[in-house]
């Protein structure tokens, strides 16, 4: 549903420019039933290339490893099966969205169906495959994680790989694309100017900064969400909402509910990733003594009450 989400072009046109031919998907394809198994089947028997697998969703491993709660309707094979037999045969293997990449959502808790990403469980390196597998180019899989993930993302990544562009110095540390994960999603936050004075929303509806109170860790967060909104203009804090870090593995298993930011002594314990503590609350301590009254009264408002005043011309 994301994906579809893309514009200008849309998904499918820009898969069509970029020569890119869509094989088999369970929601955007026509072929259904017999017609995806033979696909599939061409597949494994080479007559078909695979450039890209995408997969996305966590790969179910249980029952006991077998995989069976997930059976591929229509083939009496366990998605597990499907996805051990068919990425050794593709160029490259891209895991869409954060389930797929590290497990997500469904891993969540006691876990009980053995939910895992392809090639990560969590943060630790071996899912579905090993972590010693790379596809055919040569690659790890590529995490494009995010719950959900950017349309932009993905199509940016299955531009790269199909250009030849995306090698293993374009990926981090957790196999994810650094054309979007170089970034923060506190980077171009529309109420980073509330952050600058440490003036705090206390509740959702306020404008002000999510991060003192309600539990926002976008300046943590990998993604590039308020650079590119999304849809044209939209993200999580442009809405009100505090950053999650969807992008990252374990997101799922906070300490806290998503909204409320863990303190010690009344000092929130999630700090800037490069800021040393010492440095952040002096800042912070001065900040909050200089914030302008305007930024004060906003912060704790659903709306903009007070509006900055131009600036007074000098009188010749």
């Amino acid at each position: 549903m994301s994906l579809l989400c893309a514009e200008d072009p849309n998904v499918l046109e820009l898969l069509d420019d970029a020569g890119i031919e869509l094989l088999w998907h369970p929601a955007i394809s026509e072929a259904t039933g017999a017609e995806a198994n033979a696909t599939l089947e061409s597949v494994l028997s080479g007559e078909a290339p695979l450039d890209i697998l995408c997969v996305e969703g966590s790969i179910v491993t249980g029952p006991n490893g077998t995989g069976r709660f997930h059976i591929l309707s229509g083939t009496g094979r366990p998605m597990l099966d499907w996805c051990r037999a068919l990425a050794p045969l593709a160029r490259h293997v891209v895991a869409v969205g954060t389930c797929a990449a590290f497990g997500g959502v469904t891993a969540a808790g006691g876990n009980p169906s053995g939910a895992v990403g392809l090639q990560f469980d969590g943060s630790q390196a071996g899912g579905a495959l090993a972590s010693a597998f790379r596809s055919r180019s040569g690659l790890p899989v590529v995490n494009v994680a995010g719950c959900p993930t950017h349309p932009g993302w993905v199509t940016e990544t299955l531009l790269l790989l199909a250009g030849g562009a995306l090698d293993a110095g374009a990926l981090d540390a957790f196999n994810r694309p650094r054309f979007y994960t170089d970034h923060l999603v506190h980077h171009a936050c529309p109420k980073n100017e509330y952050y600058e004075y440490k003036a705090s929303a206390r509740q959702l509806s306020e404008l002000g900064c999510l991060m003192e109170h309600l539990g926002c860790i976008g300046t943590q967060a990998v993604g590039d969400c308020n650079i590119r909104p999304w849809n044209g203009g939209g993200s999580c804090t442009r809405g009100g909402y505090p950053c999650i870090a969807c992008t990252s593995p374990d997101f799922e298993d906070p300490q806290l509910t998503f909204t409320e930011t863990p303190k010690v002594a009344g000092i929130p314990v999630g700090l800037p990733t490069d800021m040393p503590k010492a440095w952040f609350m002096a800042l912070a301590s001065l900040s909050k003594a200089a914030t302008p009254e305007r930024i004060n009264r906003n912060a704790h408002s659903d709306r903009i009450e007070v509006a900055p005043k131009p600036k007074r011309e000098r009188s010749t």
